[in-house]
This record gives C-alpha cells, sequence and structure tokens, in this order.
C-alpha cells in the first residue's frame, strides 16, 4: 500500500490507517487483535487511538483500547512494523475519570498523559502525539459558530509545545499533531514552534467526509498545504451514515442506534438524511456501494495524508481497505460536487 511521508517529520505513513474506537466497546480483544492482524496483512502500517477511547467514553471502559493494541504489541512482536498514533484528552467536564479530570495541555498533565498511555500501549514510546482537541474555546463536535462567552482559562499554545519538546528528547514521543484544530490554531502552533525553536506539529485529525466538508472552506486546506501539516481524516463515513445502512434500515445495529442520540445528533440532522440519500442513490446507480464511493472519494482528495477507517468486523474492514482500490470518475465527482452544493456540510 502505498506510503506519504507525514507532514515534516520523519514518519511514513500508509494512505490508510486503522481506526480503533470501537476496541473495547463494540469489540473485543479478540475482535481487536483480529482487526489488527489484517490490517497489516493489508499493507497498512498506521495505528490511531486514543487515552479517552473507546467510544462511547466511559470511566469503566476508558483506556481498553490502548490496553487492547499494547496485548497486541507484545503478542505479535510486531511494534517495529507500525506507526503508532494516540492523543491526550483536553479540558471536558463530562470526561472527569480520564487524569482524575486534569485534562489540560500543561507539562505535568501531558507526562502523566504520555507515562499511562505508554503503560497502556506496552511500549516506550509513541510515534505520533496528537493534541485531542484544543485547551482553548474552540466550536468543535457538531458547533460551528464561534462563541466568546465560552471563554475559558487554557494552555498557551508555547507552553504546550515546549512541555512536548520535553518529552520528545526523552525519546517517549516522536512527531505532534493536533486534532479538532481550527485555521489559528494551526497557525499558532507553527508560529510559536518557529519563534520559540519548539517542535513543529506533522499533522491534524479533523472530521472530513461527504457531509462535512468544512475544511476545505475554512482556510484550513490552504493553510496546512502551505504549512506541510497533513491531514488524518476522521469519520469518512460519518458514524455510519455513509454506508447507507440507516437509509435501508433506521434501526439496523451500529453507533448511530446503540449509543444515545445525544451523541452524535450532527449525523441524524434532516439534512444529513436528505444527503446521505442522494450520495447513496448516486453510488447504486453506478455499481457501487455508498461505502465505496464515500471512502474512494476520501482516498482520492488531494488533502488527506491518510484516512482513518474503523469498523466492528472483518467483513466491514475488508470492505473498506478495498475501496482503496475504486476510483471515481470525473462525472461521478461531478455529481457528488452538485449534492454538496445543494446540501453542503450538514454533517459538519
Amino acid at each position: 500500500m502505498q506510503k506519504v511521508q507525514l507532514g515534516s517529520s520523519a514518519l511514513e505513513v500508509t494512505k490508510i490507517c486503522l481506526g480503533t474506537m470501537t476496541f473495547g466497546e463494540q469489540n473485543t480483544e479478540a475482535d481487536a487483535h483480529s482487526q489488527l492482524d489484517y490490517a497489516l496483512e493489508r499493507g497498512i502500517n498506521f495505528i490511531d487511538t486514543a487515552e479517552m477511547y473507546p467510544v462511547m467514553p466511559r470511566a469503566e471502559t476508558q483506556g481498553a483500547t490502548e490496553r487492547f493494541i499494547g496485548s497486541w504489541l507484545k503478542k505479535s512482536g510486531l511494534r517495529d512494523k507500525v506507526v503508532l498514533a494516540t492523543k491526550a484528552a483536553g479540558p471536558n467536564p463530562n470526561i472527569g475519570w480520564v487524569r482524575g479530570g486534569k485534562q489540560n495541555f500543561d507539562a505535568a498533565n501531558l507526562r502523566a498523559a504520555v507515562d499511562t498511555s505508554l503503560q497502556r500501549l506496552q511500549t516506550d514510546h509513541i510515534d505520533l502525539y496528537q493534541l485531542h482537541w484544543p485547551s482553548r474555546n474552540v466550536p468543535i463536535f457538531g458547533a460551528s459558530v464561534f462563541n466568546p462567552q465560552l471563554e475559558r482559562e487554557c494552555v498557551a499554545v508555547e507552553e504546550t509545545l515546549a512541555a512536548l519538546g520535553e518529552l520528545i528528547k526523552e525519546g517517549k514521543i516522536g512527531a505532534i499533531g493536533v486534532s479538532n484544530e481550527s485555521c489559528w490554531g494551526v497557525s499558532e502552533f507553527i508560529k510559536q514552534s518557529e519563534i520559540k525553536g519548539l517542535p513543529r506539529i506533522a499533522s491534524i485529525q479533523n472530521l472530513y467526509n461527504l457531509t462535512a466538508r468544512h475544511y476545505e472552506t475554512s482556510l484550513l486546506d490552504e493553510t496546512c498545504f502551505r504549512e506541510n501539516v497533513g491531514l488524518l481524516a476522521y469519520s469518512p463515513l460519518a458514524f455510519g451514515q455513509l454506508t447507507g445502512k440507516y437509509h435501508d434500515d433506521p434501526n439496523a445495529r451500529g453507533r448511530l442506534t446503540i449509543f444515545p442520540p445525544t451523541w452524535s445528533p450532527r449525523y441524524l440532522r434532516p439534512t444529513v438524511l436528505a444527503a446521505v440519500a442522494q450520495y447513496t442513490e448516486l453510488a447504486r446507480d453506478n455499481g457501487l456501494t455508498p461505502t465505496q464511493l464515500a471512502l474512494a472519494w476520501c482516498y482520492g482528495r488531494w488533502c488527506v495524508a491518510s484516512t482513518i477507517i474503523g469498523a466492528t468486523s472483518l467483513a466491514q474492514l475488508k470492505e473498506n481497505i478495498d475501496a482503496h482500490d475504486v476510483t471515481l470518475t470525473p462525472d461521478i465527482i461531478a455529481q457528488i460536487d452538485a449534492i454538496h452544493a445543494t446540501l453542503p456540510n450538514p454533517g459538519q
């Protein structure tokens, strides 16, 4: 499978990354190991996780995803064959069980986060360490309007970069990245790294799929292109909506039916359902599955360094990887853009 250099880092990652947030909730440890084995058999070398996982977040299961990956790394002996990425949770009063509610990006908290992730992952280093969401107030996870009234105390970017720099010097982490970031955030991280001689971010892990293309219109596309920050596209199937399964059966088993609707309301908006109906019809009219259409589109976007895919079965994982071999015609892409023009970013 094709590999790309991730930003300005030395990391060479495959165009597909195995996402793991179902491990420990929808997938057992044995399931997780089978998915990891299969991903590597198919040539994938990139694994993404987070200290907060699995989803949905619960005190009883937090950290299970990293533990499952750690037990697989120990059993398989394949640590040197994978690029391992994880993420530190940012401030969120609703997940007080993560690091005792001290989820921020100062030196003490980042060190605690890294050390506990290393323990769970049973490794001595993390190849790509990411900030799961910003310390500061920023509209994310379905919020699209900046609200100054939600301002909060936050850790300055230069302080966070200095703390990460120390962890890099100690060999605990390699490259660094951000997630759920804005244009201002990326620019500030770059600026502070250059002014203060601090580590430079290599990647941004942001939402990107057929129903959520804000990355293209928020200036992030240009900013990340010019600053050589690689996009790791997450949720390319919009929590399963873009597979068409909920279009065919609103009660189909999956994340949107087994978790409370409050967890992912953006993917249940009427405009999302309308867009999914059109993308599903477009796929089937062209002899494709909706999954193939959605993933082939994401895999083929010039701005995407690697697409993070997740699955709850090996059959789903196989379809997701196989979609990498599908090439969409210019006519299909034009029809996708026409749908997007009438229903822009309903899942953002």
